[in-house]
């Protein structure tokens, strides 16, 4: 009789990141230099946003997806805000708008012509002004249009209608700084990791906590719904510094469902997750890595 094995092999387990030929990169971008933990940067079909390096308030450029090679130091940029752009969104139902928050505190939503920008646009289509301090998150509902989340560092998470351009709910069970804001696929949902470092579920129509973990060994830094898996995946460290990962079940945060170490390096991983793939990225400074 022959030998199975009684593992399933994953077809991804060998996946690895090749970085694109150079005519097909973006160069010249003059990157933010803020210490912020963020992306600073967001795509879509049509367009990549990067957040700028720039003086007199923040700024960040808009480059259609096609336009491949050196970017001209002159590049028109959208820059109205005051102070340092510290998050850019676009909206999941219109390829032309995207939303960014600052340290100003502020929220500005901005439409982009389908040419792109041919010169500085200073204009928004709305400026929300809500909190207190500077507003370090925003995330887009995934399933109801003309609906923005944003977080600030007053420890408050405010729910815009942007019809009206006023903020239509407060979720206020913070006592620290938001560092992370998942929604499940459904948008019933919100994740958010803290300062505090607490994990919470949150219920964003009543603004109640469903779940709350504060795990010793597993100190939380990112979040993210994994599909409809009704799973969470957190990147953290644990309480020797090492980076790591756990997965837990949403409806029970008493204890994560698996833990694994990644390596001993500073700095933070942000995790990225393709539902139609089950893929699992984890990007940091230097590599990104698929799980």
């Amino acid at each position: 009789m022959s030998w199975r094995p009684t593992y399933r092999s994953s077809k991804f387990r060998n996946v690895y990141g090749k970085v694109a030929n150079r005519e097909h990169c973006f160069e010249g971008i003059p990157i933010t230099k803020n210490v912020h933990d963020n992306h600073f940067c967001a795509v879509n079909a049509k367009f990549l946003a990067i957040v700028t390096e720039s003086s007199g308030g923040g700024s960040f450029v808009v480059i259609p997806v096609t336009q491949f090679g050196r970017i001209d130091p002159h590049y028109p940029k959208v820059c109205g805000h005051q102070g340092n752009v510290l998050d850019i969104k676009w909206n999941p139902f219109h390829d032309n708008i995207i939303a960014s928050c600052s340290e100003d505190s502020s929220v500005r939503i901005w439409e982009i012509p389908d040419e792109g920008l041919r010169r500085n646009l200073t204009e928004s289509v709305l400026e929300l002004y809500g909190h207190s301090r500077r507003v370090g998150l925003i995330e887009w509902h995934p399933t109801t249009s003309g609906i923005l989340f944003s977080a600030g560092y007053d420890y408050k998470i405010l729910i815009w209608n942007l019809e009206i351009g006023e903020p239509v709910k407060m979720i206020d069970c913070h006592t620290d700084v938001i560092l992370c804001m998942s929604f499940n696929t459904e948008g019933s949902l919100l994740a958010t990791s803290c300062k505090d470092k607490k994990l919470r579920v949150i219920e964003p129509r009543s603004g109640k906590v469903l779940q709350e973990a504060n795990f010793k060994n597993h100190k939380v830094n990112r979040v993210v719904f994994l599909g409809n898996m009704k799973r969470l995946l957190t990147t953290g460290v644990s309480r020797w510094n090492t980076r790591q990962i756990a997965l837990w079940d949403q409806e029970d945060l008493s204890m994560p469902i698996i833990e694994e170490e990644i390596d001993g390096l500073s700095g933070l991983l942000f995790p990225f997750y393709d539902a139609d793939t089950h893929m699992l990225y984890l990007a940091g400074k230097v590599h990104i890595t698929p799980y």
